[in-house]
């Protein structure tokens, strides 16, 4: 898998930060930076788009959507586990997260 951007596989950032998923709050982490890319690039060009994303766990998708271009990236977490691995995404793509 290559990477998308400057910081760890999602692999490693669970690790990291001792995430798993919790079926009570309906969470299904996705992997591969790859797919969440693809996915991000489905949503058309985001350049100069704001995106809301809800839940965004441990930041798969977070970071493709970055990746992809868009402007900005407003998310909203439930899990605090998760706010730690999101605050590393927020320093690699300072003002846009």
């Amino acid at each position: 898998m290559s990477a998308i951007d400057s910081l760890p596989p999602l692999r490693e950032v669970i690790a990291t930060h001792q995430l798993s998923a919790r079926k009570s709050l309906g969470q299904n982490f996705l992997l591969d930076l790859n797919l969440t890319a693809k996915i991000a690039r489905q949503a058309g060009d985001l350049t100069g788009c704001d995106v809301l994303e809800i839940g965004p766990g441990p930041g798969g998708l977070t970071r493709g959507l970055l990746a992809e271009g868009a402007r900005r990236v407003l998310a909203v977490e439930k899990d605090s586990r998760c706010l730690p691995a999101l605050q590393e995404i927020a320093e690699a793509y300072p003002g846009r997260f």
